[in-house]
């Protein structure tokens, strides 16, 4: 039915789908939810933030046309769903959270269930480490208003970086962006709700 579900919403490769199927969200939502966990909805976790709805994630993955050998940068943990999902299909991804709670807790999580191609940093998505070098694909997973240059430099050439643009409140049109030899082409894709994406490192929490 997972599948179906997301095979109705329009979700068409089957390597995704079949990652899909394999992540166990019902370890990445709370345990009060674990019964709602493969319903199409977004979810609360800790920190007051979210777990994407099963659609939205699929949605993104396969905006980001990933390919095995790529590097993949994550801006917003979370409970770690997400970055589960493209560590299957791609080489290494590097997820980055500003919340210590969210950031313990995925890292743990995602140890305890083997994704060891997986690095998550408590850090500030605004200001990414130099050195974690350049990325083939960048997926933000909160709201930004605009897309910093300097999140954009971080682009390997021929790279795509997928984010949610719009105010804070209410909805974002979830933007592809892509490195070409001219420049960087933008593509509006779906209108989307996340929560903000917040500068710097949370004081609390």
């Amino acid at each position: 039915m997972f599948q179906l579900t997301l095979r109705r919403r329009g979700i068409s490769d089957q390597t995704i789908l079949r990652t899909m199927e394999e992540v166990p969200r019902e370890t990445f939502v709370t345990a009060a939810d674990r019964g709602h966990a493969y319903r199409d909805s977004a979810l609360g976790i800790a920190c007051g933030q979210t777990i994407s709805q099963p659609f939205v994630v699929a949605y993104m993955t396969e905006q980001l046309q990933l390919q095995k050998q790529h590097k993949v940068l994550e801006i917003g943990t979370g409970s770690g769903y997400q970055a589960a999902v493209l560590s299957r299909l791609c080489k290494h991804v590097l997820t980055m959270e500003r919340y210590r709670t969210l950031a313990d807790s995925a890292r743990a999580r995602l140890e305890k269930l083997g994704y060891d191609n997986i690095e998550v940093l408590l850090g500030d998505g605004f200001d990414i480490p130099a050195g974690a070098g350049d990325f083939d694909r960048i997926i933000v997973t909160a709201a930004m208003e605009q897309i910093p240059e300097q999140l954009l430099a971080r682009l390997e050439p021929g790279g795509i970086l997928l984010a949610p643009v719009g105010p804070h409140q209410g909805v974002q049109t979830l933007v592809r962006v892509t490195r070409t030899d001219a420049g960087f082409d933008r593509k509006a894709l779906v209108d989307v709700r996340f929560v903000p994406a917040l500068p710097g490192i949370a004081r609390e929490l």
